[in-house]
Formats: C-alpha cells, structure tokens, sequence
C-alpha cells in the first residue's frame, strides 16, 4: 500500500497540472494511525466533491466494545462520531480556490439519530465517508493546497473526532444512553397498549417551522401529563420516567387555535424517531409503524382499493381499483390511508387543518341536504371506529372545528396554553347531552384492505444514455429517471439521506426483482430484511456516505407516487 509521503509527493508534483490529473490520487494510503481511501475523484471544481474514506483500527481508535455492542448503541455512537466529524470538519473547511475548493464535509445531520452510512464501528475499525473539495484555481491543481487538506487537516479531525482518547466521555455516554433508554420506551408501547407517550418535562415547540431546534424562551412551558393519562416506564439507564401515555383506540387532541395541538401532534409524528440530547424530545415515543396523514392534492394514484371511503363516481370509475394523474383532496387523502394500511401501519395520525374537510365530516345538515345515494364519499368518522375493531389500528385526530367525533373517540385530551388535560368524560357528556342526530353511512364493516402487485419494469430510474439517474431535492422529492417524484407531503421523511437511500432502494429491488412477482409489501419487507442483516451498503454498488435509514412506509409512499407505476 501506499503511505503518507507517497500522496505528498504526488500532490507537490501535480501542482499547477489541469485538475483532471487529480484523477493520480486515486487509491489507498497508509497513514500508520489509519488508512485514506480515495475512492472517487472529482473531474471538476464545481462538481460533487471526491468521495473519500478513512479507516481506522480499533487497536488505535480505542472505543470499549460496551459502546457499540447492541444496535441501539451502535447506532448512537455511528451518530455522536458523525456529529464530532462534522464539528471539527467546519472548522478546518475553509474556500481554498474555484467551485468547490476546500470543502471538506460529511453527510447532513438534524435533530433525529438515525442509522446512517457516515460512520461505522466494529471490532476491527471505525470507518468515516465524506466529502473533500479537492482545490483548484480556474481548472488548475492547487497541489500544496491540496497537501494541507488530506496530510494535515484530515489527520486532524480524524485525531480529534474518531479516537475515543479525544472525545468527552460523558457527552459521549449520555448521547448513547438517550437513544438506548428511548428505543427501550417504544418498546414498551404495545405491551402496555399504547401508540405514544410524551414524558413529563418534554419541550415540544420548535423555533420556527424551518429550525428544528427546540424553542428557548422564558414562556416555553415544560409537558406535563393529565394525572388521569399519566403512567410509569423503565429506562435501562435513567430509570424511571413518567409522563403521557396515549391509549390504543380513537385519540382526539382539542383546544383553542396556537394552543399547542399541532406541535403536540408534530412532536407524536416525529417520535418514530430518537433524538439527541438536549432536543426536549428525547423521551417523547410513537408506534413505530406510524403514518401522518393528509390530503395530497394533484398526486399519482395508481390502483388504490379506496371503495372503503369511496363508491359510486360520476361515469361508473372503479374505486376498487382506483387511478389517476390528478386526485383530489378526498380521493388522496383516502389514498393515503389505504396505502399506509396496506404496508402495516398500526397507527394514523391526522391534523384537521391538512385533511379534506368533506373526507373528515358530513353533517346532519349536509346530510339532509345531499342525500347518501347522491354521496359517494364515506366521511372518516364513519370508519375511524371500524378500522380499530376491524383491522386494529388507532387513530390520534387532531380537531377544533368538529364536535361530532366526540361520538366514536376513546380519548380526548384538550390543550390550553401549550398544557394537556383529559377532557374525556366531559367531551362525553357533551355529546350525550348534544347529541349530533347525524345519520351513521359506515356500513357493517371497514372494508377490505387490497395488496397491490407492482410490475418492477414499469420503475425506470434510466435517463438519457445512463441506466440510473437520480438526483435528491432536499426532503421533498427525487428526480428519478425522467420522472420527478413528489414526496414533499409524506411529513415524516426527515433528512436527504434518507432520500437517497430510498432511490436506492428503488434501483436495488427493480434490478434483483424484477422477474419477481411480489406484493408491494412483500418486496418491500425482502429489501428491508437484507437492510436488517447486511447494512445500507447492500444498496449500492460501490460504499456511499450519505445514506440513512427510512421506514417501509417511506419507501412504499415513494413508490406509490411513481407516475410510471403500473401494477398487476
């Protein structure tokens, strides 16, 4: 192998050559402490920057294998190095010529912990994939530059950030504690027959809608749990932690406009996830499997069994077997769930403010006006009851305007000034005493949940002379093939390596089962398994930094909003 002094020279004698001649470099290098790896080499200063690696032993990064010895806690510690690399790598980053010159990063991080590609730990090595600018001035080699980012600056974050003997020991520790005692409380979920619990102390309000960092002011108000919801679970680490339990069953979060029902219902959707601490949603747990729910105006639908909410479209169009380019707020929003109940979810989450108003509500009045057989929509709260007896799943429904699912829900909890209290008994005296004498349209049963079996030719990540192109636009959709897949309204996609780790996915299963016939549920549980056992990299040809890890329902509403899709 080819060691330190070897890439001096090399970088010396390149200097002022066109920047193709960077394409040298490519290789691996001893660096006695650990080994750099040039895996890829930009051909230009304003393209993406080299893909490069560093590998260090364990016998010198020195981390004790009680860090890294569950999943829980190798993934905590994959996500504190990558925050620690990403530190000290802002610091030496600096603009050293044309494009991209002197950038030296690692993949985006937020406020969630999440399995990702950056950095790996095992008994053998730590390993890191990042970025490097490699500089240039115009299209000409900055070779000593180019000496003081890979033979100086890199030893240093590695020295700073990937060997224990550097790091604080405590912070370290109480990030991988955090994460273990919060996957240890979703665990806890179902045995205790709930679908979220939100600790007492909690901080909940963010600081704005575009920074997720918790909101820091005098008038932040700590949760604190109805003592009548109040319950008590176990920590491996911290012990024991009290706060809000949400029972199974229909949920409905009330009170008055910027009172804190949409931020507590946020902070729900988003407890699918861990969180650093520090972020006031450390022990804030949801179901894992569940979904945000809205009207999704003008998205793809393809095939979609949505006869449970909707029958009987002008022109006889089948719902059984529902498609088209353009849905409406309630076809969509049927859609959606059907879509989430046919991957598995076990809970919906739902904000009256994002749903179709005439999907959530009929009243009596409209009922009288519009008669059913001239309706071909099913309201919601005609089926919210059926789904949970039929089918098992819960509902938590956010809602200020309408009174009538005070009828079908089995928990009320009223937000006033960011505080929750158990409204229950009240809200069912309420609907007893005003009873709402509009007519039930559910019928006898929820109806069937239909598997879709997709045809994997029809998903084309090709593009002009490349087989695959496919390009992230932030967490809101990918640009697949020739298609621009819109996933800006499924809420709970978090980061753009999750993104790309999806397209990924997409490429992975079109390429290996593409001869199969398979349920989109199936197809998507073999890919999750081999993610399971054998990593992210099974996704990719080649090792990638900037992957994370998605949920099948992500991955399912990825393919469901594929304009190409066709199914069997």
């Amino acid at each position: 192998m080819l060691d330190r002094e070897y890439l001096r020279s090399e970088l010396i004698r390149l200097d002022n050559f066109s920047y193709k001649a960077y394409k040298d470099i490519k290789g691996s290098y001893d660096f006695q402490d650990f080994i750099l790896i040039i895996e890829r080499v930009q051909g230009d200063p304003f393209a993406l920057p080299s893909k490069i690696r560093v590998k260090i032993p364990q016998s010198i990064a020195g981390f004790p294998q009680d860090l890294y010895q569950s999943p829980s806690r190798e993934i905590a510690l994959g996500d504190y190095l990558t925050r620690e690399f990403d530190k000290y790598a802002r610091q030496l980053s600096a603009y050293r010529g044309t494009g991209k010159s002197g950038l030296i990063t690692i993949t985006s991080i937020g406020q969630e912990v999440l399995k990702r590609t950056s950095v790996s730990i095992d008994d053998n090595f730590v390993e890191a994939r990042f970025l490097v600018g490699l500089p240039a001035r115009g299209r000409r080699i900055l070779g000593y530059q180019a000496l003081s980012m890979l033979c100086e600056d890199i030893p240093d974050i590695v020295n700073s950030s990937l060997k224990y003997s550097s790091l604080n020991p405590d912070r370290m520790e109480n990030h991988i504690k955090t994460v273990e005692d919060a996957d240890s409380l979703r665990q806890q979920l179902k045995e205790k027959d709930l679908v979220a619990f939100i600790a007492n102390g909690a901080i909940l309000p963010r600081k704005s809608g575009v920074d997720k960092t918790p909101l820091e002011s005098d008038s932040v108000v700590p949760f604190v749990s109805p003592k009548s919801l109040e319950i008590e679970l176990s920590c491996p680490n911290q012990g024991k932690v009290k706060g809000m339990g949400i029972p199974s069953g229909i949920t409905l979060i009330v009170g008055g406009g910027y009172h804190g029902k949409s931020t507590l219902l946020k902070a729900i959707e988003l407890g699918v996830y861990n969180h650093i601490p520090g972020d006031g949603r450390e022990f804030v747990v949801t179901n894992p499997t569940a979904v945000k729910i809205r009207a999704e105006d003008g998205r793809s639908v393809v095939s979609v069994n949505i006869s449970p909410f909707i029958n009987q479209l002008p022109q006889n169009l089948p719902t059984t077997t529902f498609s088209t380019s353009n849905a409406s707020g309630s076809t969509s929003q049927a859609a959606n769930i059907i879509e989430a109940l046919e991957i598995g979810t076990e809970l919906l989450l739902l904000d009256e403010d994002t749903s179709a108003t005439n999907f959530m509500i009929r009243d009596r009045r409209m009922q009288q006006l519009i008669s059913k057989d001239k309706e071909p929509i099913t309201p919601f709260i005609d089926k919210v009851k059926q789904l949970y007896t039929d089918y098992g799943v819960s509902t938590i429904l956010v809602t200020g305007g309408s009174g009538d699912y005070f009828d079908v829900a089995d928990t009320v909890i009223a937000m006033d000034n960011f505080q929750a209290f158990d409204v229950t008994t009240k809200a069912k005296e309420i609907a007893n005493q005003y009873t709402s004498d509009r007519s039930f349209e559910g019928g006898q049963e929820f109806g069937k949940i239909t598997p879709r079996i997709p045809l994997l030719e029809s998903v084309d990540p090709s593009r002009g002379n490349k087989s695959v192109k496919f390009k992230v636009k932030n967490v809101d959709g990918v640009f697949f093939g020739t298609e621009d897949i819109d996933l800006g309204a499924v809420e709970q996609i978090v980061s753009p390596c999750q993104l790309r780790a999806i397209a990924c996915a997409l490429v992975y299963i079109q390429k290996k089962y593409r001869s199969k016939k398979e349920t989109l549920f199936s197809l998507i549980q073999l890919v999750m398994n081999e993610i399971n056992s054998e990593g992210l990299d099974v996704l990719t040809d080649f090792p990638e930094g900037d992957l994370a890890i998605f949920r099948p329902c992500e991955l399912a509403a990825a393919f469901n909003r594929l304009r190409s899709l066709k199914v069997d």
